[in-house]
């Protein structure tokens, strides 16, 4: 763990925003642009095909859609539908892998720098653009079909509208949105029809999820707040810090929420948020990650996380691991269970991580995970997207260990009775 050189995985020619893995196709989905700004960075929607060859990962571009004048700033996928947020809209696309198709070059040489002072306040101001110099990148493979299905408009802020976050619910009937104007809208799925729209925050949304039962709706805003709703219903505020004494209601403020599943326990539920501090000082005092009891919401594990500022968190289909990304573009992968650190690479990315995404642990997913116990993407404003591997963690069976044991318990015996004659 610490710092070390990491290979790119796949670089974009825009910064990135967002990122997710496909179970059902093993496809790698990435987005992000450089808004309307006519700055010469395009906006776009990048599809990946994702394999394994000896031992190394390899992205090959098999499609990029084009968005416009408007960049992918967060996305939700449910089955073949793509949830995108551009900037106070989310727009629904299908999109469908077909046949393959005779290679074509499609020429994404974009111009190196340049300002990416989009509309994305999270990515920053004045970062430098990482494209490609004077690169093409060959479209030789299966062929990704993409179909605009329409959009809502999910934030009604006067000026500099923006959705900050989007989700399914696990059956896909429910799409939930949060803006920068304070509110969370539910609609109906697939219909779009508008369910709900209530003010949650008083500002802007960090974060949302819903639980697999559709009962609490959880969401995170920068005043300070985490609550749990049932429906358009405040039912609690969380408070992590009731029992650490030095920690003051205005020092943290939340900036994640996940629900989980709970390894080996069908039917449990997790939520884990993460808490920055809300000050920056020269030596700035820890992050923290917080565990939850999914139904009754009473804490039940909080650990720093170290002192680099979070900015994304994510946790693997199977609730055993936890990811975290940092403005500073650090990453590391926790056991859930304990959050106890088992991975970190100190400024993986030049700049602020703003997503990532654990592959699946079932169905195409695990094809490409190979020897290791799970692998997590990531992507920041550096234009990269970077793979991170878990290898498999070595156990002794437990007829081993027990063996063991026992001749330790023995030799102790012959020994003391050789030092000691009559001990026994």
């Amino acid at each position: 763990m610490g710092r070390k050189k990491m290979g790119d995985l796949y670089r974009a020619p825009f910064p990135l925003y967002t990122v997710h893995v496909h179970k059902e196709t093993g496809l790698v989905i990435t987005a992000g642009g450089g808004g309307a700004s006519k700055t010469g960075i395009k906006n776009g929607i990048h599809f990946l095909k994702l394999e394994l060859d000896s031992g190394q990962h390899t992205a090959t571009l098999l499609h990029s859609h084009d968005t416009n004048t408007r960049a992918t700033m967060n996305m939700a996928i449910g089955g073949d539908v793509m949830a995108a947020g551009q900037d106070g809209c989310c727009s629904l696309m299908r999109f469908v892998l077909g046949s393959t198709k005779e290679g074509r070059k499609t020429d994404t040489k974009q111009g190196g720098g340049g300002d990416q002072g989009g509309p994305r306040r999270r990515g920053g101001r004045g970062q430098a653009s990482s494209a490609r110099d004077g690169a093409e990148t060959r479209d030789d493979s299966s062929q990704v079909l993409v179909q605009e299905l329409g959009e809502v408009c999910s934030d009604l802020s006067p000026t500099d509208a923006l959705q900050k976050c989007v989700r399914f619910s696990s059956d896909l009937s429910l799409l939930l949105t949060g803006g920068a104007d304070g509110h969370v809208r539910v609609w109906e799925y697939p219909a779009l029809k508008k369910k709900l729209d209530f003010r949650a925050h008083e500002g802007e949304i960090e974060d949302l999820d819903i639980s697999s039962d559709k009962k609490h709706i959880v969401t995170v805003g920068r005043d300070f707040a985490c609550c749990v709703w049932r429906e358009d219903q405040l039912a609690m505020g969380l408070r992590w810090h009731d029992n650490m004494p030095n920690i003051t209601d205005k020092m943290y403020r939340y900036q994640a929420c996940r629900f989980a599943k709970v390894e080996d326990q069908p039917g449990a539920l997790r939520l884990y948020t993460v808490q920055i501090p809300h000050k920056r000082d020269r030596r700035p005092p820890p992050c923290y990650v917080t565990k939850w009891e999914g139904q009754s919401f009473l804490p039940l594990l909080t650990k720093p996380c170290g002192r680099e500022v979070i900015s994304c968190l994510d946790i693997s289909d199977t609730g055993t691991f936890l990811g975290l990304g940092t403005v500073t573009g650090s990453v590391a992968i926790y056991i859930a269970f304990s959050l106890q650190k088992l991975y970190y690479v100190q400024e993986a990315h030049g700049i602020v991580v703003t997503d990532l995404a654990f592959l699946p642990a079932l169905g195409k997913g695990q094809r490409v995970l190979g020897n290791n116990e799970a692998a997590m993407l990531s992507v920041a404003v550096d234009s990269r997207c970077k793979m991170h591997v878990l290898p498999n963690r070595r156990f002794f069976p437990m007829w081993l260990v027990l063996l063991l044991c026992g001749l330790l318990v023995v030799g102790v015996v012959l020994l003391l009775q050789h030092m000691f004659p009559g001990f026994i």
